[in-house]
């Protein structure tokens, strides 16, 4: 089996279908299809249903995946250690949440990248939940995720402190507690992003209930619907500030407890080796002591 193979058979796994692999992996899709049926007729297995243009792993195709997440890391960590001392090279793929992105990476970023012009930067945004499970499968080789994170394969450093508030439309009146928006929709990313969690936490310990939950892919959405009346939201003060948001929508302060998060940045405990990821966790150290 070449680890080209693998790599195409395991993108496709993550993508769930072999258009969408091949726009990843920046081949053609005759190519991506050739090298999957290859890599069965040599096994002797199926590992894919083929249902239209979705592609479903089998069960031989769940266990092949498992050796696959493996072989590969080995491989780049094979590659890292031959490199030795030489600066860092490569791609770096990091995950981070959406807001977090917005507002604390690009300076970050911009200082690596000149720093470290050899690395390539891959960002992927998403919830919590999802970010965890991506540096746990290997999609992403560390990720910017909001605390806690008790996951005792992750090595984890605290980078941000985030102040949490709540967000109403601009007429809305003063927010002491849940019963001040009763019945109000909750505005929020999807399932599994950290602070829509805390605030549903919030109208629960209120004994409130929210109207309904609508979800959204940015959090540009989430404060237009907000400033347009259509329910409420929890984000980083910081966003608000740096993008100059805060005229249009009414912050209300939260206690300390619900307001004050961490933003940890985590990464595999077992991958010992990775130039690229190393200097990136420097990078925000240095940050840090400014």
């Amino acid at each position: 089996m070449e680890l080209s193979s693998l790599r195409i058979f395991k993108t496709v796994a993550e993508e769930g279908g072999v258009t969408q692999a091949a726009a990843r992996l920046n081949r053609v899709q005759s190519n991506v299809s050739a090298r999957l049926t290859q890599l069965e007729e040599s096994l002797g297995v199926t590992l894919f249903h083929r249902s239209g243009r979705r592609m479903l792993i089998t069960e031989e195709g769940e266990r092949l995946l498992a050796y696959t997440e493996r072989l590969l890391q080995l491989a780049d960590e094979a590659q890292e250690a031959m490199r030795g001392d030489r600066q860092p090279s490569g791609p770096l793929r990091i995950g981070s949440m959406e807001t977090t992105a917005a507002a604390r990476l690009p300076q970050v970023l911009g200082q690596f990248h000149r720093q470290y012009p050899q690395v390539d930067l891959l960002l992927d945004t998403g919830p919590t939940d999802y970010l965890v499970q991506a540096v746990l499968n290997h999609r992403v080789d560390m990720a910017l995720v909001a605390a806690p994170v008790e996951r005792p394969e992750l090595m984890q450093l605290p980078v941000f402190d985030e102040e949490l508030v709540l967000l109403t439309d601009s007429l809305h009146g003063p927010v002491k507690s849940p019963t001040d928006v009763a019945r109000r929709t909750l505005l929020g990313f999807r399932s599994g992003c950290s602070y829509r969690r805390r605030l549903e936490r919030w109208f629960a310990e209120g004994g409130v209930s929210p109207a309904r939950i609508a979800e959204f892919g940015t959090y540009e959405a989430i404060i237009g619907c907000v400033a347009a009346g259509m329910g409420v939201a929890m984000m980083p003060r910081e966003v608000l500030k740096l993008r100059e948001l805060s005229q249009s929508v009414r912050i209300h302060t939260l206690s300390a407890d619900m307001a004050r998060v961490q933003t940890m940045l985590i990464w595999r405990r077992d991958i010992a080796q990775h130039a690229a990821r190393d200097a990136f966790a420097a990078a925000f150290d240095a940050l840090q002591e400014r």
